[in-house]
């Protein structure tokens, strides 16, 4: 599970124990189920208690619906053991003498104690339940081996398991206005660099898939950034004559507009240049690839056959629910995957969607795009602002806003009774460019820029009338 490695620093000690606790439906046993087949996929052997007083049978019907089990590990690999006969009638001293029999037995590298809880209400005192924890350890300890208590109680930092254990994982389930959110966090990571807070997770058909927070796993690019001052060709008729030559390399742009004013045009264009060596990737919320395909066929472009060749990807991820981290996670790995260096994002609204914390956009962006420019990926994204005329451009807020290079304005203005497209260039990373409003066509042949919009007075409310003398 690359995720909880992630977020535990390297994943669990091996010798060390842990508690995994929360509230019933949490995922809890789906957890811990997921790591055991993990680790027999490994080759290892894994030991799997439980408190259960019936058979596992009903167990094994739930897990068999979920990818990673293996019916074919049960018995060899993984070997489920009920103690609670052991539990009722003799107490938790006879269960550490039938795990120190068990573990020597299966040579398990792994325990998995399923009803932590359970365990804990057989104990008179706080001092029985850490001499049990204890001599679980010290045997597991002794056998190399890596144990994982799972509970549903809720404890707090000061209670006994946690004093005992070497890191303790709790998962959350919580609802957030309509919707279901699931949340995992250390709250206690003993000889690893756990990442803290709070990282989401789902619990799909493959079990549970965890993301860490990009802002926590990514607070430095993955890799050297080395800038390239070369500029790379927009592949838009008279653009690059007044952005100095291009976008820079590396860098994010930002197309802010009204719907209608071209945004998605301009980034089909971009991405039409999309070849061998420039790789391109559409990570789109709105619309699905076979429209993405009928609007470029419609400006002249064939993205097709980029597609066919290898040079173009396009994602789609519907405006619904979705998980911020999830959907970077996802993009990230579609940039490595190709070597993706022109990447069009329409648009930034849907990862705003997605956030069920909003404040952490900033930190979210700005972690997102310092990775996407250490990997030298020229990045276009879109932003929709609201009203199609208005007085004020409703850009993203001042912090994110400065975490961008290049700005571009996109709008309609009415003059002389028509409605015109214009475009201004209001930003380009270290270099001059003309910021002059300037008239933006789109046709069969894609989009392109006719040249300086005519002098006129009203333009940046949309409202243009004239120059009176």
């Amino acid at each position: 599970m690359p995720g909880l490695d992630r977020i535990l620093g390297g994943g669990f000690v091996e010798g060390a124990s842990y508690i995994v606790q929360g509230q019933p439906g949490a995922g809890k046993t789906i957890l811990g189920n997921q790591i055991a087949f993990a680790t027999a996929q490994s080759g290892r052997r894994v030991l799997y208690i439980t408190l259960l007083a019936e058979t596992h049978d009903r167990l094994f019907q739930s897990l068999s619906t979920l990818s990673f089990f293996d019916k074919r590990h049960l018995g060899e690999k993984v070997t489920y053991l009920s103690v609670f006969q052991t539990l009722s009638k003799e107490g938790l001293h006879a269960v550490v003498s039938l795990l120190r029999k068990e573990t020597k037995k299966r040579e398990a590298s792994l325990i998995v104690f399923d009803g932590l809880l359970n365990a804990r209400d057989q104990a008179k005192t706080d001092l029985d339940v850490k001499t049990f924890v204890a001599e679980v350890q010290s045997q597991a300890a002794f056998a190399g081996c890596t144990v994982l208590f799972l509970t549903s109680a809720r404890m707090e930092d000061n209670s006994p398991e946690h004093t005992m254990v070497d890191g303790v994982l709790e998962l959350h389930e919580e609802l957030v206005g309509v919707r279901t959110v699931r949340r995992a966090r250390v709250r206690k990571s003993r000889g690893s660099a756990a990442l803290g807070g709070f990282h989401q997770y789902e619990i799909t058909g493959e079990g549970i898939a965890l993301f860490p927070r990009i802002e926590a796993a990514f607070g430095t690019p993955s890799v050297d950034d080395f800038p390239d001052p070369r500029p790379l060709t927009t592949n838009i008729e008279g653009l690059d004559g007044i952005t100095g030559g291009g976008l820079p390399q590396g860098s994010t742009t930002l197309l802010v507009g009204p719907s209608g004013s071209g945004k998605t045009s301009f980034g089909i264009n971009f991405l039409a240049a999309s070849c061998a060596a420039e790789p391109g990737l559409l990570f789109g919320f709105y619309e699905t690839p076979d429209r993405i395909l009928l609007k470029a066929k419609a400006l002249g472009l064939d993205l097709a056959r980029a597609i066919d060749n290898g040079d173009l990807e396009i994602l789609w991820q519907p405006l619904t629910e979705n998980l911020l981290d999830k959907l970077a996670y996802r993009l990230l790995d579609a940039v490595s995957a190709r070597g993706v260096k022109r990447l069009f994002v329409d648009s930034l609204g849907g990862f705003e969607r997605a956030a069920v914390h909003p404040p952490r956009l900033v930190e979210f962006f700005a972690a997102l795009t310092n990775e996407l420019r250490a990997r030298n990926v020229t990045t276009v994204g879109t932003w929709e602002q609201r009203d199609l005329f208005a007085k004020e451009v409703a850009a993203p807020g001042p912090e994110i806003s400065s975490l961008l290079d290049n700005l571009i304005m996109m709008r309609h203005v009415e003059f002389r009774s028509q409605y015109r497209r214009l475009l201004s260039v209001l930003k380009v990373r270290d270099r001059s460019c003309d910021a002059a409003a300037q008239e933006v066509i789109i046709d069969g042949n894609g989009l392109a820029i006719c040249g300086p919009f005519e002098p006129a007075t009203g333009v940046s409310t949309g409202l243009a009338g004239p120059l009176t003398s």
